[in-house]
């Protein structure tokens, strides 16, 4: 009966013989059952919009055809059961409707969100420890007039050695100690960021003022303090009028602008190739205050970088004149720095990429 009344729904009244309240009441009926069962299988927004449009929709739904051709040339008589009749019926449709949008709703987003529990916290990537370490030390520099170059890690034995006045019979350029590239005509993993030195030099006239950060290739056995690969920063002022005093001067800035105000330096002699004369940078322990502790061996120093004034023989390789221009050149450990400052005592901890160790440095 519910399919005829639907399949009935252009006819009308008149020809349907309903004659009376009741023939409209028991059709009606039908039709509710016929879309209470539709919209019992309801599964999507397609299904609900589909049964939204068959039984609701303005031009060809079963409602509006019910409008054209039941209520509006119905007899007087049969007007008041028949517009009585829809009403209900579009009544039902429409609570049918909302009902299967909120069980579409359910289905799409879940169960309701409890807003008092604890959210879910992400974890936030942070730079690694060398690379803060790094930016602080290019942070000092840059605020007194240095400028940060970097260069290749694969070089030649001139620049490496030759030009920083590193003879060919030096132990640094054994191959125990360094590591040459098989089949490259001689090239190897530099050893240091000083080729930069040279590079720069024959490409800019003085002044100069440049620092390099880079990672460096060295054959050590890997302990708490010795690493085949660990980070430099090369420095390098060369100018007409650059002393020993001004030397002195950058040295002092830096470590107090790196350690703390109250961190004190001192020199001691040293030699490198490529510098003349050469110095070790000491600090007092910023542990100890200089008192001495097992981080300074109770000497209440700590040995920090090497250092001096650039030997004349290396302005030959460049051009420079060596009578008129001088300047000075260091060269520090990232990785030690690092350690020294955050407290770290082995430098395998900063290749092992384990996330407990990571995230103690956010």
């Amino acid at each position: 009966m519910a399919t005829d009344a639907l399949q009935k729904t252009t006819l009308r009244v008149e020809q349907l013989g309903v004659s009376s309240q009741a023939g409209v009441d028991a059709l009606f009926s039908e039709l509710r059952s016929a879309a209470d069962a539709e919209a019992a299988q309801i599964r999507g927004p397609e299904s609900l919009e589909a049964f939204r449009v068959k039984w609701l929709g303005r031009r060809d739904g079963i409602s509006s055809r019910i409008s054209e051709n039941w209520l509006k040339p119905a007899p007087p008589v049969m007007k008041k059961f028949v517009g009585a009749g829809l009403n209900q019926l579009r009544t039902a449709l429409e609570a049918s409707v909302e009902s299967a949008k909120n069980s579409v709703a359910d289905i799409e987003t879940g169960p309701p969100i409890d807003l008092s529990l604890p959210g879910i916290e992400r974890p936030v990537g942070t730079s690694h420890l060398i690379r803060q370490t790094y930016e602080e030390l290019e942070r000092i520099f840059l605020a007194i007039g240095f400028s940060v170059v970097e260069g290749p890690e694969m070089e030649t034995p001139y620049y490496n050695f030759e030009a920083l006045n590193i003879p060919e019979h030096h132990p640094a350029r054994d191959n125990m100690d360094t590591f040459y590239i098989e089949g490259s005509g001689g090239h190897l993993l530099r050893t240091h960021t000083s080729p930069m030195q040279i590079r720069t030099m024959e490409k800019e006239p003085p002044p100069v003022r440049i620092i390099v950060p880079g990672k460096v290739y060295r054959r050590d056995n890997p302990d708490a303090t010795h690493g085949f690969i660990f980070h430099q920063l090369e420095g390098l002022a060369v100018d007409y009028d650059i002393t020993f005093c001004d030397f002195r001067g950058v040295v002092d800035y830096f470590v107090r602008a790196l350690l703390g105000p109250k961190v004190k330096t001192r020199l001691r002699p040293s030699y490198f190739p490529f510098t003349e004369p050469s110095a070790e940078v000491d600090v007092s322990c910023h542990v100890c205050g200089g008192s001495g502790c097992r981080t300074c061996k109770f000497s209440g120093w700590i040995e920090l970088f090497g250092s001096g004034m650039v030997n004349p023989a290396v302005y030959g390789f460049v051009g420079y004149d060596p009578k008129r221009l001088s300047g000075f050149a260091f060269g520090m450990g990232v990785d030690r720095l690092a350690m020294l400052r955050y407290g770290i005592t082995d430098l395998q901890a900063f290749f092992q990429n384990d996330v407990r160790f990571l995230r103690q440095f956010p």
